[in-house]
């Protein structure tokens, strides 16, 4: 059984994010013109159809008003589905100046016209877009939200070298390949920005922001709980986690395996997690890249005019 976290799933006397102020249900004016920026990072949450974490990109995430979160849909994911079977989700948004804030809201519906349509399509990232334009606008209730933070960067550089250290003694190489050699290295790089999610106690999903994180090997990640102690501390072994990582190029990745628990190797403690699945993130064509699908011929055709 999961130890009870705080309840918005985050602790705020974290080493790497400093909250301003207590857990809330409301976003203040200041939240709500910060969320407006088109140069930010958006992260939503969901739970798969099998209770697991998914971590997607979404830069058009922002408050509609004090107790609403919106955001276009311009591509097709995981994520977009997840919310339609379980409305419970997390989210995280980061500002250029490392400015952080966190909370968990549910969807509620979905319209393809009317104003806030039409503000999204009017923005310049998609106005002057030929291939890509806002075709729908998701809408949700705001359930907990910790207020802004700011990322710490003394946690993240020793958890980071201590990571990398980790890593030549829990490097688990004998089978098949996972990732691609284009993502171990991806993942590894200091740049590279790291997320954690896992599922709390109450069903929602919950984003762990920037993580000391690499590759060790193709199967195996592991971490250094530098920073955010308490809420890594918490994670149970077994349980499944997704890592969303994430270069400032927008580059990414997104995979998920098992926590396999702390370990020591002479110094502190680092976390492990065994890789099972690896999605690709990016458009235009986002899809599970491990395990693969075997092909398979095609053996029923179609006739000409017959109807799908």
């Amino acid at each position: 059984m999961r130890p009870r976290r705080d309840g918005n799933g985050s602790e705020p006397t974290a080493t790497v994010l400093n909250i301003q102020r207590m857990s809330t249900r409301e976003f203040s004016d200041s939240d709500m013109k910060a969320f407006e920026r088109e140069a930010k990072i958006g992260l939503l949450a969901t739970v798969s159809p099998e209770g697991l974490p998914h971590i997607s990109l979404i830069t058009s995430i922002q408050a509609k008003d004090p107790r609403h979160l919106m955001f276009g849909q311009f591509t097709e994911g995981l994520s977009k589905k997840h919310v339609k079977t379980n409305p419970r989700t997390g989210f995280v948004v980061m500002s250029p100046q490392k400015e952080v804030w966190r909370g968990k809201a549910r969807w509620t519906h979905e319209e393809k016209s009317g104003k806030d349509y039409e503000l999204y399509n009017q923005k310049p990232m998609f106005r002057y877009n030929a291939y890509l334009g806002i075709h729908t606008v998701h809408y949700l209730d705001l359930v907990d939200f910790s207020g802004k933070g700011r990322l710490q960067t003394a946690g993240l550089v020793a958890g980071t070298l201590l990571s990398f250290f980790s890593r030549l003694f829990t490097k688990r190489e004998q089978e098949k390949r996972i990732l691609k050699h284009w993502a171990e290295t991806h993942i590894s790089r200091p740049g590279t920005l790291k997320f954690l999610a896992y599922v709390g106690t109450d069903g929602y999903p919950v984003i762990v922001p920037a993580i000391p994180c690499c590759a060790a090997g193709s199967r195996r990640l592991v971490f250094a709980p530098t920073v955010h102690r308490r809420e890594l501390a918490a994670l149970t072994e077994g349980e499944t986690v997704a890592l969303f990582a994430l270069s400032l190029e927008m580059e990414s990745v997104l995979v998920r395996g098992r926590f396999a628990g702390y370990r020591r190797h002479g110094g502190p403690r680092t976390g492990v997690i065994d890789i099972d699945w690896v999605y690709n993130s990016m458009p235009p064509k986002q899809g599970v890249i491990y395990p693969s699908e075997s092909l398979s011929p095609v053996s029923v055709f179609e006739k000409p005019g017959q109807a799908r």
